[in-house]
């Protein structure tokens, strides 16, 4: 099975200006915990995600609609699947890279939708066969699901 057969494809995105209050509106009418942040011309730029908002807002004691996309959002290394892309590929991809979503690209690096660890798990089956085999899907979510290193504080 390809992504673009389970991908969300009426994705909502944000400006790396606008303002974190307008993303958590997003997640909050999307029922999502990540928004892809594009230009213009919706070539990917970043990704905001529940944790990244909740975490400035806590660490800097502003209100959401003061502060900007562009100095929350993750740029660095933004792991994505493009539609033809088979669903083995997306759920070693989120296994190896820790994600739960992947932004979805055309050929000309555009948005075009996001594929996310729910969308594979409503389709995963153990039969012999199965267009999302159950076995992967729950061999990337333990590794998304192991704990990071965390660093020694001195």
């Amino acid at each position: 099975m390809r992504v673009k057969d389970l991908q969300t494809s009426d994705v909502r995105a944000v400006s790396p200006d606008s303002n974190l209050a307008t993303a958590a509106q997003i997640m909050w009418d999307c029922d999502c915990g990540v928004v892809p942040v594009v230009d213009v011309g919706q070539t990917l730029l970043g990704i905001v995600t529940d944790r990244d908002i909740c975490i400035a807002t806590a660490t800097r004691s502003l209100p959401p609609a003061n502060l900007v996309v562009r100095d929350v959002m993750s740029t660095a290394e933004v792991h994505f699947c493009r539609p033809e892309d088979d669903v083995r590929t997306v759920l070693a991809t989120m296994g190896r890279h820790r994600v739960r979503r992947l932004p979805v690209l055309d050929r000309d690096s555009k948005l075009v939708g996001i594929i996310s660890l729910g969308d594979l798990a409503r389709r995963a089956d153990y039969r012999s066969g199965a267009e999302v085999p159950a076995a992967e899907l729950l061999d990337a979510l333990r590794s998304i699901s192991t704990p990071a290193a965390v660093p020694a504080h001195a």
